[in-house]
């Protein structure tokens, strides 16, 4: 019996992931936007920064725009063609209000019917979160909320004409999951070229797995847990 139900994804249509940083979606969560650009769904990336903190030895100013260049590689990879990236600083994103408001405002324009972010806790599943990761989720999980109250935020309305809006779920990638989201072969091959993307930012990380090793590792065990192939492991949140 599989330890993991599978995610019934028909009614993912229109897709909003909200990540701190550049190659944030492509340790996994990459394969799933995959399937669902293949299956015709619309998926929109919110970078809260361009990561230009992530390359020690190389200045802020540099890294920047080309790990922007390379994530919009990366979202051709999968078929995202909308990349949307804040002008928040990388590695001290602070969870407040004005964050918030910010994720609020993109739900309300995009109008999604599915949210995905990463998870906020202190220990993940593959070690000590970073504090950008929680920032970001904890930030996405209560935006939701703003989003869909009309008395919460209500310059976004008042000065933007941006009407509150609910999306349908959550899911959130790397923590504990519940459910699977199932992976074809092609989806696999679309994430491992969509982390590839990331050259230069992963020529500086010392001893990072080959993509392609990584990517079928960590969707071959969600697949075990879930008695299939290959699957996305996710905790899923009805909203």
């Amino acid at each position: 019996m599989a330890d993991l139900e599978l995610f019934d994804d028909s009614g993912v249509h229109t897709v909003l992931c909200v990540v701190a940083h550049p190659d944030d979606m492509e340790y996994g969560g990459s394969a799933a936007v995959a399937r669902w650009t293949r299956r015709g769904a619309t998926v929109s990336y919110l970078l809260l920064t361009a990561g230009e903190a992530g390359i020690r030895d190389r200045d802020p100013s540099d890294v920047g725009p080309l790990r922007r260049d390379e994530q919009e590689a990366a979202c051709r990879a999968v078929g995202v063609t909308d990349l949307r990236i804040l002008d928040l600083p990388d590695g001290t994103l602070q969870y407040g209000l004005d964050l918030r408001r910010r994720i609020a405002r993109v739900i309300r324009e995009v109008r999604p019917d599915t949210v995905v972010t990463i998870d906020w806790s202190v220990e993940a599943g593959w070690g000590l979160n970073q504090a950008d990761h929680r920032v970001a989720g904890m930030a996405a999980l209560d935006a939701l909320r703003d989003a869909d109250n009309p008395w919460v935020f209500r310059e976004l309305l008042e000065d933007e004409g941006l009407e509150a809006w609910g999306a349908e779920r959550l899911l959130v990638t790397g923590a504990q999951p519940d459910h699977a989201i199932e992976l074809s072969e092609e989806d696999i091959t679309a994430a491992v070229e969509s982390l590839r993307c990331h050259e230069q930012y992963l020529a500086a990380l010392d001893g990072h797995p080959d993509p392609h090793e990584m990517i079928t590792g960590m969707t071959e065990g969600a697949g075990r847990a879930a008695g299939v192939d290959h699957a996305l492991g996710v905790r899923v949140f009805p909203l």
